[in-house]
């Protein structure tokens, strides 16, 4: 049991989602309403402890009407619990939660930042040896009444969702930019498929322009 998962993010058209500078504003203002329509109507939205200590997401709804229960639970994947006691996403927008995995778990519970983050009302849950368990973490978010799930990367932990065919969609607002570098982030990094054969393959649903960016809705074939 596990949400309906959609991989949502944008890049440019060699794949990348941020420069070696961690440079990502590459969106039209449409895609960005797009987006934060797509947030409106998830139940919660995950996130990896790079994107958090990089960017200092909010991850609420904000271009779009909304009040405050449209903003998703926040949820962060954070095997060693690394998540700052001041980011954006303990604040009180919406409820939290912080994915760590067991071997992280005593020192953590034990510390000083624990206690700032029980009076934030953020939540912990443990799962995995060193590094959270998708799969259990899934099921647990399911069986929290979550039924959709936004991803939002970073590359990492899409490309751990993908492998673990935890991700049922993927849509990409693209670009037309190009920056290469071997440094900067693709949309899936991590350490990839061996050969083609193992590759993930995808079916196009649906493609439209929104501003000069080319969206493109893909199924993921399991």
């Amino acid at each position: 049991m596990k949400p309906y998962v959609i991989l949502n993010a944008g890049m440019t058209i060699d794949g990348k989602i941020v420069t070696a500078k961690n440079s990502s504003n590459m969106s039209s203002e449409e895609s960005l309403i797009r987006v934060h329509k797509l947030r409106k109507n998830m139940d919660a939205i995950m996130v990896g402890i790079g994107t958090v200590l990089a960017d200092n997401p909010r991850l609420n709804v904000r271009k779009v009407d909304a009040n405050p229960e449209d903003n998703p639970i926040r949820i962060v994947v954070d095997s060693k619990c690394r998540t700052p006691t001041g980011a954006y996403i303990t604040n009180n927008d919406a409820r939290t939660i912080i994915a760590g995995a067991n071997e992280f778990k005593h020192d953590f519970l034990t510390s000083d930042r624990y206690n700032v983050f029980k009076q934030k009302d953020v939540e912990f849950f443990f799962s995995g040896d060193t590094h959270v368990d998708l799969t259990v973490l899934m099921n647990y978010l399911a069986n929290e009444g979550i039924k959709t799930l936004m991803l939002e990367g970073g590359s990492t932990l899409n490309f751990s969702m993908l492998k673990e065919a935890l991700i049922d969609e993927i849509n990409v607002s693209i670009a037309p930019k190009v920056v290469g570098g071997v440094n900067a982030k693709t949309l899936f990094d991590g350490e990839g498929f061996d050969t083609m054969d193992d590759a993930v393959n995808l079916d196009l649903m649906d493609s439209f322009f929104l501003g000069k960016d080319l969206i493109l809705k893909y199924k993921v074939l399991k």
